[in-house]
């Protein structure tokens, strides 16, 4: 296992040009429980020429036109037509908790549940038919959960990012100390070919209890934003500009636990590079001072190698999550 360590780096700033707020074109679906704008987004990609949107605390799939924040829903399998969770309305323990999703070689969107309890073990594809289909990945998560290193004292999967022919997940350290054990940022590798037959296999067999080989587990210091540590919140791959490197956002979110929001002292944008080189600068506004928000999900924009786009959780059940344009520049 290696352990890393994120310095400042001189040579990147990271600076917001503009947010827009997610709105579903039709607004409300009451039918389908859906709210009138995207709520509590949690990862980002592209698909089409649209960013596909997971949610944490709710059942939709948002594919979102990034020039104007206008999205449309793709509703997910739910058994008793609830599709919204949280607190006020006593359900928040049975919220999907989607928390990355990356868009596959085969084209397939591929999100991931973040492993914090049983019932967000859960694998969400969707393919160019539209249908999204639930697959039972506890074997996976189960791997995870037993490699300490990675898991530390409370599983959060909260990125996902393609890099090469593997699947690089991202752990946020922003749990609880449990029996001694205190909360880790880290990362895993698996095959991409093998989680695609496992995935197959859980598919067809839900008794199918093999999981996949997990390799070069890392471990990392992100450092903080006010004295509050910064944990892993998403990744995706950097532009070809820099073959290899993986992009990630932090947040400095003051929370207990793994179940409950805190207060956000702000985020930050971060890399690995492939010889284990790290290093992060806090996300600024346009004025240079730091910009508070939660960043939760990020991909670079696919024609300009200096523009990401970031989704925001405002954990605010009653606000819509909001698109950030990020100029990323970096010597």
């Amino acid at each position: 296992m290696r352990a890393r360590v994120s310095s400042l780096d001189a040579g990147l700033t990271v600076t917001v040009e503009r947010t827009l707020p997610l709105w579903y074109r039709e607004g409300a679906a009451p039918a389908l429980d859906r709210p009138a704008f995207v709520r509590a987004g949690s990862g980002v990609t592209w698909w089409g020429d649209r960013l596909a949107v997971v949610q944490d605390d709710t059942a939709f799939v948002a594919l979102v036109d990034p020039r104007t924040g206008v999205a449309e829903g793709v509703a997910l399998p739910v058994d008793d037509g609830v599709r919204q969770f949280g607190v006020a309305r006593g359900n928040k323990a049975r919220k999907p908790d989607l928390e990355s999703v990356l868009t596959l070689p085969d084209g397939r969107l591929l999100a991931f549940g973040s492993g914090s309890t049983a019932a967000r073990e859960r694998l969400l594809t969707l393919g160019p038919d539209r249908v999204p289909r639930w697959i039972n990945a506890a074997p996976l998560y189960r791997a995870l959960r037993a490699e300490r290193a990675f898991a530390g004292s409370e599983l959060n999967v909260e990125g996902a990012a393609l890099v090469g022919d593997r699947v690089r997940l991202f752990q946020r350290g922003n749990g609880a100390v449990v029996d001694g054990v205190a909360p880790v940022n880290a990362t895993v590798d698996v095959a991409l070919a093998a989680l695609l037959a496992a995935m197959v296999r859980w598919m067809n067999d839900p008794t199918d209890d093999r999981g996949v080989k997990l390799t070069d587990v890392a471990t990392y210091a992100l450092g903080a934003i006010d004295g509050v540590a910064l944990s892993f919140t998403d990744a995706t791959a950097w532009p070809a500009s820099r073959p290899g490197r993986v992009a990630w956002l932090a947040a400095a979110e003051d929370s207990p636990d793994t179940y409950r929001d805190g207060l956000c002292a702000g985020s930050a944008l971060g890399y690995v590079d492939p010889d284990g080189a790290v290093g992060h600068q806090p996300i600024r506004s346009a004025d240079g001072a730091p910009f508070r928000a939660k960043a939760e999900g990020v991909v670079f924009d696919r024609d300009d190698p200096t523009l990401a786009w970031a989704v925001l959780d405002l954990d605010d059940p009653e606000r819509p999550s909001e698109l950030c344009a990020l100029r990323v520049i970096s010597a």
